[in-house]
């Protein structure tokens, strides 16, 4: 949004009264924390993005290396930009968020995306506190939250709501990690905060809790083997080494987030549009499989989850199905064996394979013609392992 006959500077006087209008509309839109940085608070950023996307490290997201300037500096971004104001929102939750990995016949949704979508909540919130900061400073403004490119992480570190942590997400010891960040930029110049120190210490609990090893080290991640981005960045089948490992888990990751000893001082989401969905914390697999769709757009209307669609999330599934152990989800796996989408149906060939007798599969394999390759690929493989299974049981 802009505004006219806008100055660059707040006056020294105004300051204080400005950091209070702030803290106060931050607290009333429902934001946990507020904090101010400056757009040259991050020289490191640069550097370290590039290093991430030269090691292949961002997997398929070719959208990060195509805005590395923009995401790098955020000058590049918007060059008349003087501050950067960060706020965080709780949505931390109620319940355990890994109890549910022990129920093998459900599904695990990260916890985020158990309600509504909060890029369009959050947003929203920014909006109204941005049109009264310009309205009262006289300088343009602009939003953002996560899809532009933005590096949230570390300015909000450089503001000092938190610090990175060995899992790469902030960390705060007032509010944990259980929170969403959004930026207001503006060509106002506003008095910075300090950063906080990095309190993770000795600790790796984070670290020891991943399922699929996706930290190469501390403080730094390989999104290629982490199941957040495996079950939703990634457009193609899940590479075989991570299916096991995933469980049940169909939709995102918490287990980094969960492990850390700073959340005993979060506190539950007070936004009610933040707090889980009944029908979305443990929803039975059997449920899922059968979703066509029409049905999986109008259980995740408004969620995070809808925007994968509806291939993409019944492959994650059919994946939780195959570790499952449960024969009675073998019908709706059959039934997914010729579903018009070959992400689909090479799910199902693994599922199949982990669920049905040996001989069983190998009647089902034996009898079935293929036309695309990918899915061909799926029944080779299933083919060559489950053979093997009556010699390693003998």
């Amino acid at each position: 949004m802009d505004v006219s006959d806008r100055p660059l500077a707040v006056k020294p006087s105004a300051a204080a009264k400005l950091r209070a209008f702030l803290d106060k509309e931050a607290r009333a839109a429902g934001f946990d924390r507020v904090a101010v940085t400056s757009p040259d608070a991050i020289p490191l950023a640069p550097e370290r993005l590039a290093d991430f996307v030269a090691n292949g490290r961002h997997g398929s997201m070719e959208w990060m290396q195509e805005t590395l300037a923009r995401r790098g500096d955020p000058r590049v971004l918007w060059p008349e930009v003087r501050s950067i104001i960060m706020l965080a929102m709780n949505y931390s939750p109620e319940h355990d968020p890994t109890a549910v990995l022990a129920s093998k016949d459900r599904a695990a949704i990260s916890v985020y995306a158990q309600n509504r979508d909060y890029h369009d909540l959050i947003k929203g919130r920014l909006k109204t506190i941005a049109g009264k900061l310009a309205a009262r400073t006289g300088c343009d403004v602009k939003v953002f939250v996560d899809t532009a490119p933005v590096m949230e992480k570390p300015l909000a570190e450089a503001a000092g709501l938190g610090w990175q942590g060995k899992h790469t997400n902030l960390v705060s010891r007032e509010i944990g990690s259980w929170f969403f960040l959004g930026s207001i930029f503006t060509a106002a110049e506003l008095v910075p905060d300090a950063p906080e120190p990095n309190r993770c210490g000795s600790c790796r609990a984070c670290l020891d809790a991943c399922p699929t090893n996706a930290f190469p080290a501390p403080f730094h991640l390989d999104a290629r083997r982490c199941i957040s981005y495996l079950t939703i960045e990634n457009k193609g089948p899940i590479p075989m080494e991570f299916r096991e490992a995933i469980g049940n888990r169909i939709f995102g990751c918490d287990d980094c987030l969960a492990a850390c000893p700073w959340n005993k001082f979060a506190r539950e989401a007070s936004e009610a549009k933040l707090k889980a969905r009944e029908d979305l914390q443990e929803p039975r697999l059997a449920d899922l499989l059968v979703l066509d769709d029409a049905a999986f757009r109008a259980l995740f209307s408004g969620s995070p989850v809808k925007r994968i669609g509806r291939d993409r999330f019944l492959r994650n599934v059919l994946i939780a199905a195959g570790n499952s152990g449960e024969a009675g989800l073998i019908a709706p796996c059959l039934h997914l064996l010729e579903d018009p989408s070959p992400l689909v149906r090479g799910a199902s060939v693994w599922a199949l394979s982990r669920l049905m007798p040996v001989g069983d599969f190998m009647a089902l394999a034996n009898a079935r013609r293929e036309d695309d390759p990918s899915v061909a690929e799926e029944l080779h493989w299933a083919v060559e392992r489950v053979s093997k299974e009556p010699a390693e049981a003998a």
